[in-house]
């Protein structure tokens, strides 16, 4: 069975796998009361059986096995095959044995004696070894075959905590937000599914007798102590534990009241849970109506199922205790945020696997178990409480919209293939005659949504905008299934709701709590108040009025002075600039003894700064248009008269220096270097019979297989919505063909355009045929499309990547980026140049100690500094925000799977740099005013460029002549 089809079927329509082994582990009384049952047998009778080889599928086929209560460890080190590069060390970080060292790129295998067939869970005994800060990714197999969808990718947590145990403040008195390390340890963690799912741990079926397992690196190096074949025991229930305290005589603890700050966590799953402020109410603690105070954690970082905050504490004495949890909830309006509690690493009780926090606006004093609430056996001493994000009874909801989605999107597709994505509103396509499954789909998608909303009715007792979405849909698909005539006309609204419906799975996996504190005390004891009071709350908020007036929100306070100083202004957002400062107080300024003063600015206040003499000594984070524009108005620094210039330019490709040299100057140095990579859709295109295309030759045999499937290529088109008089630069697409036949954009050093070249011009040729006779769109919205699978594929900045690893998770493994298509050689080889874009850091001439802004421009684009920065953005921000960074080797340490990156190092080689010129930014806005001439007017694409060569001719010559630069 292809992948497409294991994915697309209907299988996972079964909330829940199997009776036996899921569900019956929550009683009524945990999750479920009432109406709630029902509501789940009625939801389970809707939905069918699994029918593919999903996990669901591979459990039902060994639902009869046996469960062995058994133990078969495997030593690390006993492996039977692996690649020269791993290696078997001695006691390796306190372990009391040997352990193998697996690299992140390679397989290793061991043989495992079954004496008993049957179904067995898998736990491993890991260290994170030292690698790019990212969690560790694995490829499990049995006897060389990978068991079920989930087992391609296994993840394995690193250990996270504060660098520094007390929260700095800089000159403003401000709390610093601590920078996040690595605090590695050894871990012992079970193979479970990494998009929380599935409550338990993955159940593996293994044959008597010796069996093959291996582990396929796909990132992140880590250390193997042992792998354990065990059966996974279910914790008592609360009701039984209570006859187990009453039995053994267990007390409650009396008079004890211990509370920790929830900001002080000890270890987290990940960097983006690091402490947070919080000034929503005048009751959290630590509190000031103005200043930053680190005094909260998790919020909307603390979302994603898997992840983990885990806490210590000293229990004053043995005995029962209650434990309390200021929390707020205010972001999942009409559902619940769902954890799960463990203490010293195992589950009290069955109870504490799922723990519901409900909507509030406000700060929430929530006990656990409510009016009665749940009593834990504490010994005397130390102990560790962790709080993980679970999805709980939301997990088989989201099991079934994901298949919705993926069965409407591949019917959505049948339906495109015949009516194109612009139907005749006025024909009859007797699609139901020629998708003979269409109605039926609609039909059975409709009830299955319908159930999907019903039960979160039920369980929440409101509607809400997390149902609203259901709705429609149910509605849409219900009515396209009565008229089958009117789906043509409609097509564009079915799209549109069946988007909707993946953005409420990302929406609703999405589970952010906040926490304030715990507080671990006596039953009965009385608890701090959660609620401001109405006096609390106006005096709150006639102060923060107040310090509107007199805080200055745009600068970044400093933790140190020293005798040299620079002015540095960062025109992103605050959080860049937090963590900027963060790097520059925790290594700049100590190492050099040089002060930063960091400021947030507007994008646009740099000019009208610079001509007032009021601008900073460096500007980063500009566009690479800027800075030869203000090298030739003599407010720039050429950068090369520093000796250790070359040295500094060797960090980066040759390509991201181009734009920033100017009459054999360089004016700033490249930060950011972002360049187009093609996208495929791998499911898709083996569908079709294709591969992804090596030339241009096969884009062209492609193009016509795509549109007999209604189906379309991309290309990225930047112009479409671009902001009046802002420069456009040259299509990426243009620049591709022009660059891979050998053209450039100047000639003459700059003096006149190149384009009006043969080359040039059958670039420009080939560009707009793809608009005039392969009709391709000028507008499109790619990773929708690309994820619904209108456009199986097509070229996008690499960036995209990002976007498509967040944004578009249940596509995840279908798809792929790859070198762009080349243009063939004579000699046969293929050419895959590409342009690309960037960002720079600059250094203004006005700058009084330019040796220290030099200094600093050299610490910024380190390697060291390039690395700290983009694995502090992407644990703040997560895997969207993956800094796509201008030094050769930073990159390489940045978290990307070994696969994609060595794509990437292929497509980077092949980068050029568009040249900025006196008068240039008419070489980008012509050639689209020239593209649009073509496209839209039909004119011959010779003339309209030859028409526009003359425009920008003209403004090339008018600005040497302002510069006193030669020209013709």
């Amino acid at each position: 069975m292809s992948t497409k089809k294991k994915r697309m079927s209907i299988a996972l329509l079964a909330l829940v796998l199997c009776a036996a082994s899921l569900w019956p582990f929550y009683p009524a009384s945990v999750t479920v009361g009432g109406g709630e049952a029902q509501a789940m047998a009625d939801f389970e009778a809707i939905t069918g059986p699994d029918e593919d080889d999903s996990y669901d599928e591979y459990l039902n086929r060994y639902a009869g096995a046996a469960r062995p209560d058994k133990v078969i460890r495997i030593e690390g080190e006993h492996y039977i095959e692996a690649g020269s590069s791993f290696q078997v060390e001695d006691r390796l970080h306190g372990l009391d044995g040997k352990a193998v060292i697996t690299p992140e790129t390679g397989i290793i295998s061991w043989e495992v004696p079954v004496e008993q067939a049957g179904l067995y869970n898998i736990r491993i005994h890991y260290y994170p070894i030292e690698g790019k800060s990212s969690a560790i990714e694995r490829q499990f197999e049995i006897n060389g075959e990978i068991p079920f969808d989930g087992a391609d990718i296994l993840l394995f947590d690193r250990i996270w905590g504060n660098k520094l145990d007390e929260i700095q403040r800089d000159d403003r008195n401000n709390d610093l937000r601590p920078r996040q390390v690595e605090k590695p340890g050894w871990q012992l963690a079970s193979f479970i599914d990494r998009y929380g799912y599935y409550d338990e741990a993955y159940s593996f079926y293994f044959e008597q007798g010796t069996q093959r397992i291996s582990m396929t690196a796909l990132r992140e190096p880590m250390a193997i102590d042992y792998i354990e074949l065990y059966q996974h025991q279910q914790p008592k229930s609360y009701e039984q534990l209570k006859i187990e305290y009453s039995n053994g005589g267990i007390q409650p603890a009396r008079d004890q009241y211990v509370r920790i700050q929830a900001e002080d966590a000890a270890y987290k799953s990940s960097p983006t849970l690091s402490p947070v402020s919080d000034r929503s109410s005048p009751t959290v603690i630590p509190y000031d109506v103005s200043k930053i105070r680190i005094n909260s954690i998790g919020g909307l970082n603390w979302k994603l199922p898997g992840q983990w905050i885990e806490w210590e504490l000293e229990a004053p004495e043995d005995g029962l205790y209650q434990i309390a949890i200021k929390e707020k909830q205010n972001q999942l309006r009409g559902i619940f945020a769902t954890r799960s509690l463990m203490i010293d690493g195992e589950y009290p009780f069955q109870e504490m696997k799922r723990i519901r926090f409900n909507f509030k606006r406000d700060w929430e004093m929530n006990v656990l178990g409510g009016e009665e609430p749940y009593l834990f056996h504490l010994t005397k001493g130390k102990h560790r409480i962790r709080m993980t994000v679970s999805l709980g009874e939301i997990a088989p909801l989201l099991r079934t919209v994901e298949s919705s989605v993926l069965q409407l999107n591949d019917m959505y597709r049948k339906i495109l293939m015949i009516t194109s994505n612009t139907p005749d509103p006025y024909r009859d396509y007797q699609l139901e005659k020629r998708i003979p499954a269409m109605v039926t789909v609609f039909e059975e998608q409709a009830e299955t949504i319908q159930s999907v909303a019903d039960y979160l009715e039920r369980i929440t007792g409101e509607k809400s905008d997390k149902v609203a979405v259901l709705h429609a849909m149910v509605h849409q698909l219900k009515d396209m299934a009565q008229n089958p005539e009117t789906v043509a006309k409609r097509l564009k609204s079915f799209k549109i709701n069946v988007g909707g419906l993946g953005t409420w799975i990302l929406t609703v996996r999405e589970q952010p709590l906040s926490l304030d504190y715990l507080v671990i005390s006596s039953p009965g004891y009385d608890l701090p108040r959660a609620e401001a009071t109405f006096l609390e709350e106006a005096k709150h908020e006639l102060g923060a009025y107040a310090a509107s007036y007199t805080e200055d929100y745009d600068s970044i306070g400093n933790t140190s002075e020293s005798s040299r100083s620079i002015d540095v202004w960062v025109t992103t957002g605050r959080d860049q600039a937090q963590v900027l400062k963060a790097l520059i107080d925790d290594s700049f300024t100590p190492e050099t003894d040089i002060s930063v003063r960091l400021r947030l600015v507007p994008a646009n206040i740099l000019l009208p700064a610079t001509l007032a003499g009021e601008g900073p000594d460096i500007a980063m984070q500009i566009g690479e248009d800027v800075p030869v524009n203000y090298a030739m108005r003599g407010a720039a620094a050429d950068l090369t008269q520093f000796d250790d210039f070359e040295e500094v330019a060797g960090r980066f490709r040759d390509s991201g220096l181009v734009p920033y040299q100017y009459d054999n100057g360089v004016y700033a140095l490249p930060e950011q270097q972002i360049f187009p990579m093609l996208f495929y859709r791998k499911d898709i295109l083996e569908e079709l019979g294709l591969t992804p295309p090596r030339t241009w030759t096969d884009v062209y045999s492609m193009i016509s297989v795509l549109q007999k499937h209604n189906m379309e290529f991309y290309l990225p088109l930047e112009a479409a919505n671009a902001v009046p008089n802002a420069t456009l630069v040259p299509n990426a697409t243009f620049s591709m063909l022009l660059y891979q036949n050998g053209g450039e954009f100047y000639q003459e050093g700059g003096r006149q355009s190149a384009l009006d070249s043969e080359v040039s011009m059958d670039a420009f040729k080939k560009w707009t045929r793809f608009y005039t006779s392969y009709k391709f769109p000028l507008q499109a919205d790619f990773p929708n499309r690309f994820r619904t699978g209108e456009m199986p594929i097509g070229i996008a900045d690499y960036t995209t990547y990002n976007m498509l690893t967040v944004l578009a998770p249940e596509i995840k493994g279908l798809w792929e980026f790859t070198l762009v298509p080349g243009t063939e050689l004579p000699d046969g080889s293929v050419n895959h140049e590409v342009a690309s874009h960037t960002t720079a850091v600059m250094m203004l001439n006005n700058a009084e100690d330019k040796a220290s802004a030099w200094t600093f421009m050299k610490w910024w684009t380190g390697k060291e500094t390039q690395i700290a920065y983009g694995r502090e953005m992407e644990g703040l921000m997560g895997e969207a925000a993956r800094y796509p960074t201008a030094n050769i080797e930073a990159l390489e340490e940045l978290p990307w799977p070994v696969k994609d990156y060595n794509n990437l190092e292929s497509q980077w080689k092949w980068v050029r740099g568009i040249p900025q010129m006196p008068g240039g930014y008419f070489t980008g806005r012509h050639l689209d005013n020239a593209f649009r001439k073509v496209v839209n007017a039909n004119e011959n694409p010779r003339e309209a460029l030859l028409d526009y060569i003359l425009y920008i001719n003209d403004e090339i010559n008018i600005k040497r002549k302002e510069f006193n630069l030669p020209y013709e």
